[in-house]
C-alpha cells in the first residue's frame, strides 16, 4: 500500500486512526497497541504478504537476543559474552540482508570472473528490509550498551513495525519512539497535531504526485530510452532526476511526519534541504540525515572514526561511504556513487585543514554539481546508460539550440550546432526547463516543510493552502507510482 494511493488515503489512514483512538478513549491500551501492529503489518502485507513471515523471523529473532543482552546487563548472567551475543545477532542480521539483496549479484560476479553459469537465485527483495535490518541492529547495539530495556514483545513490535516509518524510515532508535508511546496524553486526539499532520501530508503528497513524478517521465526517458542525448536534454536528464529523488524522498518524508503526527508521534527530521549545502559534508547533515546518523555511529565510530590520524580518518570515511552505496543497491554503480561522495569527503577534509575557503556561491555550485553527477551513477541501470548522460553533458553527442532562436543564431551551424525541440528526445516541452528552473528556485530560496512546521500558525489560510495542495494531488493520482526509496 502506498501513501499516495486512493485505498490509503481513504480507508486505511482514516480507519486505522479512528479505531486507534476509539480503543484508547476505552483505556484499552494494549488492545489499541495490538491494533496499530496489526494495522501494521496488513499495511506492509499489502505489496505481498510472502513478505510477512520474514519480518516477523526478524523481528522475533532481534527481540530475543535485545532482551538478551539487557538481561545480561541487569543480571550479570555470563553464559555467553555480551559481545559475542552481540556479534551473533548483528551478523545475522547482515546474512539476512545480504541473502535476499546481494546474493544475485554475488553469484553474476562469480560467474563474470570464473566463466561459470551458476543459475540465479532470482529473488524478489523483501519489502523495507534494509531499514527495518538497519533499526533492528541499531537496537541490539543500543541493548549492548544498556540504552534500551524492552521486555514486551508487543512494544517492540510496535517499535519495528509503526507503519509511517517502516517502509523508507526514518531509522529511529528505541529510545525516541517507545516513550511517545507512553505517554497518556499522547493516547488523546490532539486536534493541533491532526492539523499540523495533515497540512504536512498535502505538502508531502504534492511534492511526490505532481513535482517529483512529472520530473520521473523525463528522467526515465533520457536515461533509459533515449539512445543519445544532446548537451541540453542530457543536462535536462540529470537534473530531472537530481529533482525527482529530490521532492520524491522530501515527500515521502513529509508525509511520514505528517502521518505520525496524527498519532501524537514526532519522528526525527530526516531532510533539511540538502541542496542547500555548500559542501559535501553540510549536504550528509541534511540529506537522510537517520541514514547519516546510522553509518557514523555504527561503522564510521566503531572503525576508529577520526580518532588515530588522518590517514586512517581518510580510510573510515571511503570504507563509510562505499558500504553506505552497496545499501542503496546491489550494483557495482551504487558502489562508484559511495566512492565517489567517500572521496569528496576526504578532498573536502584535507581542503579544509590547509586552511582555504571558497565563496559561498561558488562553494554551493561546486557542490550542487558535483552531488548532480554523482546521482548520474545512482540512477544508472548500467554503467553505459550512465556514460550516454555524461557524456551528452559533456556536449559529446552534439549540441541542440531551440529552433526558434535558429535565425539570430543561424552563425553556429558553422560549429555543428543544430536548432530543433532541445528536449524532444526525453518527452520534455517548453515547460521542462522552466520546471527545472522552478525547482531550484524553490530548493534553494524556500524553506522546507520542517522550517514551516515550527514558525506556523493554525488558520484559515493554512488550510486553504492545504486543501488546495491535497485537492490538487488527488486529482493528479492517474498512475500510482511507488517511492524511490522503495526500491532500498
Amino acid at each position: 500500500m502506498l501513501f499516495n494511493s486512493y485505498e490509503f488515503i481513504f480507508a486505511f489512514l482514516p480507519i486505522t486512526f479512528f479505531i486507534y483512538f476509539y480503543l484508547n478513549h476505552k483505556r484499552l491500551t494494549e488492545a489499541s497497541k495490538a491494533f496499530l501492529v496489526f494495522s501494521s503489518l496488513f499495511f506492509y502485507s499489502w505489496w505481498n504478504i510472502a513478505y510477512l513471515p520474514i519480518i516477523l523471523t526478524s523481528m522475533l529473532f532481534n527481540y530475543v537476543v535485545g532482551t538478551s543482552l539487557n538481561k545480561e546487563q541487569e543480571e550479570g548472567h555470563h553464559r555467553f559474552s555480551k559481545k559475542s551475543l552481540l556479534a551473533f545477532g548483528i551478523v545475522s542480521n547482515i546474512a539476512l540482508l545480504a541473502y535476499f539483496k546481494y546474493m544475485d549479484f554475488f553469484i553474476e560476479n562469480i560467474n563474470l570472473v570464473s566463466g561459470s553459469t551458476i543459475d540465479l537465485l532470482q529473488l524478489a527483495l523483501p519489502l523495507a528490509i534494509s531499514f527495518f535490518t538497519f533499526q533492528q541492529i541499531a537496537y541490539l547495539v543500543d541493548s549492548y550498551r544498556g540504552e534500551t530495556a524492552e521486555y514486551d514483545f508487543l512494544n517492540y513490535s510496535l517499535f519495528v513495525t509503526f507503519f509511517p516509518q517502516l517502509i523508507a524510515g526514518p531509522i529511529v532508535h528505541h529510545s525516541e519512539m517507545m516513550p511517545q508511546f507512553a505517554k497518556t496524553r499522547n493516547k488523546v486526539k490532539n486536534y493541533r497535531n491532526i492539523a499540523m499532520g495533515l497540512f504536512i501530508f498535502s505538502i508531502g503528497l504534492f511534492k511526490k504526485v505532481v513535482i517529483a513524478d512529472t520530473f520521473a517521465t523525463w528522467a526515465t526517458n533520457g536515461f533509459d530510452i533515449a539512445p543519445t542525448l544532446n548537451l541540453f536534454a542530457a543536462w535536462a536528464t540529470s537534473l530531472s532526476y537530481t529533482f525527482q529523488l529530490y521532492f520524491d524522498f522530501s515527500g515521502y518524508t513529509d508525509m511520514a511526519i505528517g502521518i505520525a503526527l496524527l498519532f501524537n508521534i514526532k519522528l526525527p527530521i530526516n531532510f533539511n534541504s540538502p541542496y542547500k549545502a555548500t559542501n559535501i559534508q553540510d549536504f550528509w547533515r541534511r540529506w537522510h540525515i537517520t541514514l547519516s546518523r546510522f553509518l557514523k555511529d555504527y561503522i564510521y565510530i566503531p572503525l576508529g572514526g577520526n580518532r588515530k590520524g588522518e590517514f586512517r580518518t581518510y580510510t573510515n570515511l571511503m570504507a563509510t561511504f562505499i558500504l553506505g552505496g552497496i545499501w542503496h543497491g546491489a550494483g557495482w554503480t551504487f558502489m562508484f556513487w559511495g566512492f565517489l561522495h567517500g572521496a569528496a569527503l576526504v578532498i573536502h577534509r584535507a581542503w579544509s585543514k590547509l586552511g582555504f575557503k571558497l565563496w559561498t556561491w561558488l562553494a554551493w555550485l561546486i557542490t550542487f554539481n558535483f552531488i548532480n553527477i554523482a546521482w548520474v551513477f545512482f540512477r544508472a541501470k548500467e554503467w553505459d546508460d550512465a556514460l550516454k548522460v555524461l557524456g551528452g553533458m559533456a556536449g559529446l553527442s552534439g549540441i541542440i539550440i531551440k529552433d526558434k532562436l535558429e535565425g539570430k543564431l543561424y552563425f553556429l551551424h558553422n560549429y555543428g550546432v543544430e536548432f530543433a525541440k532541445v528536449t524532444e528526445h526525453i518527452g520534455g516541452d517548453s515547460d521542462s526547463l522552466k520546471l527545472i528552473v522552478f525547482a531550484l528556485i524553490i530548493t534553494f530560496l524556500f524553506k522546507n516543510s520542517t522550517q514551516y512546521i515550527k514558525t506556523i500558525q493554525l488558520s484559515s489560510k493554512m488550510i486553504l493552502l492545504a486543501s488546495f495542495l491535497f485537492t490538487w494531488a488527488v486529482l493528479s493520482m492517474h498512475k500510482i507510482s511507488d517511492f524511490l526509496y522503495f526500491n532500498f
